[in-house]
């Protein structure tokens, strides 16, 4: 089975976020169904993303230039910044079209079970960017978990001697749930509804 191409696509596909083998199986059939309609310009997008695309280095977006684009745009509020988890819960956010700041992408959460600490994650450069750019507020827009938690608190004990303002998302974010599933209503409203720490 290894050799097979079939079995192969459908393996590969079926590890991808909401694939299931099931799943994987009805779109591999769909593109060998049209290869040259569906498959090739499908291999030469991931191909031409996976060659262009990359973390900013100013926020750690994604995008296929750096600073990215929502670090270049002068209309966006360089005194408010929003901590996020991951690129899905910027790219969440960016849906509601609610927070017209800067980001910064954590790349995970605190973690004692994980083995996850301040060191693995990208903390010293966010305290860089608050003292180097005189900001006013840092929206912590974590999720409503226990790692989420623990992470909020870490960052407000680093940033009180700063005495910048530290919000966090209020109603609307239930806990357990992650930024990337809400509907783009429910953000807006739990952004809106932030409240200090």
């Amino acid at each position: 089975m290894q050799n097979d191409p079939i079995e192969h696509l459908i393996a590969l596909l079926s590890r991808l976020p909401g694939l299931g083998r099931r799943s994987a199986r009805r779109a591999v059939l769909k593109m060998l169904m049209d290869p040259a309609g569906k498959m090739l310009p499908l291999a030469d997008a991931l191909r031409a993303a996976a060659d262009a695309v990359r973390p900013c280095e100013v926020c750690g977006n994604l995008d296929t230039v750096s600073p990215c684009l929502i670090c270049r745009d002068p209309h966006r509020d360089r005194k408010l910044v929003c901590v996020v988890e991951g690129v899905a819960d910027l790219w969440a956010l960016e849906r509601a079209h609610t927070h017209h700041g800067t980001y910064h992408v954590l790349g995970g959460l605190l973690s004692a079970l994980g083995g996850t600490g301040p060191e693995d994650l990208s903390i010293t450069p966010l305290l860089r960017r608050i003292e180097d750019n005189g900001m006013e507020e840092v929206i912590l827009a974590l999720p409503a978990t226990v790692d989420g938690a623990t992470t909020a608190h870490y960052l407000t004990d680093r940033l009180k001697p700063t005495g910048i303002a530290v919000t966090r998302l209020a109603q609307g974010v239930p806990i357990g749930g992650a930024l990337d599933v809400l509907d783009d209503g429910t953000l807006a409203a739990a952004f809106k509804a932030r409240r200090p720490l």
